[in-house]
């Protein structure tokens, strides 16, 4: 095995390095590495050293994701970049590996990414765990045309005053962000493009915000969505018929959802169209930690008696118990094993993407009858979903 060191990036040289790597592992312009490096902060980046050397580096974001109605803590990976000289040699592995561990000792319950290739992060743990959908509408099939809502226009740069509409919204859906200033700043910069924000509703009490530019595309001009927000129904039809009071000039309304967006549902008729889907992967860090940071139906009260396998982190290997109530749980060690999985089939049941039974079908775990009827009521919710990408 190598010699590798890994930590924090050391001093200015190191950190100039590391963004010639991710810069030329993801095709960026070196003029923007500064910008990526101080909206993440140069602490959250993480480097693996052989002989004194740079052979591999990524970025965390911290933050929060939801899930059945509570934020649960959450790292968000970013930016794993190789240098080619390095690839195949196993330092990906060793980086992802240490900067789990340290997640673990920090007390994290879950990480969260984007795979630019599934087989590397499944081998530390990570699996499918909800989507990003980029979808497409033609504005002259909106009709809509409510528009007793006042709507006014804000500067997108003082995101401060989307925060709570936002978070109203993101706490109902499963995958969503607890953002954090660098996500937020994500949302609402984007310096290539002019960019417009609007709130709807009363200056005392607004009910929704919608972030856009305005864009060419071959054949057509397009709106595209950064960021929107409705918490009351009035304030999303109002949204639909400020988009729809662009279709003299634009042909098209882009944003991201999920597979199947509520809001397309107030339409009258059902023409838009996914024009990409992400899947995001989750690592659950910390099973117990995690098991009782998110939320569950709040009427339910119940107990699975669950055995988890993990290669990496020993900790959460055994027999756990979770006892649900009041919309809570609380997780204890030993019980009789009931729904038997590995580290990597937890995810996409902890997020609600798959049921216990289809992840029995596709034999990604063993359980009893009664476990798998439990476990399918208790992660039951809506399908985990993010809008941003990072």
């Amino acid at each position: 095995m190598p010699n590798f060191e890994f930590g924090n990036v050391s001093n200015p040289e190191e950190a100039q390095r590391l963004g010639e790597i991710l810069c030329q592992c993801f095709n960026f312009p070196t003029k923007d590495w500064p910008f990526y490096r101080d909206r993440l902060g140069l602490e959250s980046f993480r480097v693996l050293r052989q002989e004194g050397k740079i052979a591999a580096g990524l970025g965390i974001y911290q933050m929060g994701q939801w899930f059945g109605g509570q934020s649960v803590p959450m790292a968000g990976i970013a930016a794993v970049g190789v240098p080619p000289e390095y690839r195949g040699t196993g330092v990906a592995f060793e980086l992802l590996s240490q900067t789990l561990k340290e997640l673990y000792d920090s007390g994290v319950p879950v990480s969260s990414l984007y795979p630019a290739t599934q087989r590397l992060y499944r081998k530390v743990g990570y699996e499918q765990a909800g989507t990003r959908c980029t979808w497409e509408l033609p504005t002259q099939s909106i009709r809509m045309s409510e528009r007793s809502m006042p709507v006014r226009s804000v500067e997108s740069s003082q995101h401060e005053v989307f925060h709570e509409l936002y978070r109203q919204q993101a706490s109902r859906n499963n995958g969503n962000l607890d953002r954090n200033t660098a996500i937020w700043e994500n949302a609402v910069q984007h310096p290539d493009n002019a960019v417009y924000a609007y709130i709807a509703g009363s200056e005392s009490q607004p009910e929704g915000y919608i972030i856009f530019s305005p864009k060419q595309e071959v054949g057509s001009n397009l709106l595209t969505i950064w960021d929107w927000a409705a918490v009351t129904p009035a304030a999303q039809r109002r949204l639909w018929a400020f988009l729809a009071d662009h279709r003299s000039q634009i042909d098209k309304v882009i944003w991201q959802g999920s597979t199947l967006d509520s809001r397309l549902f107030l339409l009258a008729e059902q023409t838009a169209k996914i024009r990409s889907l992400d899947i995001w992967f989750l690592r659950v860090v910390n099973v117990a930690l995690a098991l009782e940071k998110r939320g569950y139906p709040a009427a339910m009260v119940a107990e699975l008696h669950l055995s988890v396998t993990d290669n990496l982190l020993p900790a959460n290997n055994g027999n756990f118990v979770l006892k649900v109530s009041g919309g809570r749980g609380e997780v204890t060690k030993g019980g009789k094993g009931e729904l038997q999985l590995d580290i990597r089939a937890l995810a996409p049941l902890y997020t609600g993407l798959f049921t216990a039974y289809q992840l029995h079908a596709n034999g990604q775990l063993e359980a009893t009858e009664n476990a798998l009827s439990l476990a399918t009521q208790i992660f039951a919710g809506s399908q985990p979903w993010m809008p941003d990408f990072f």
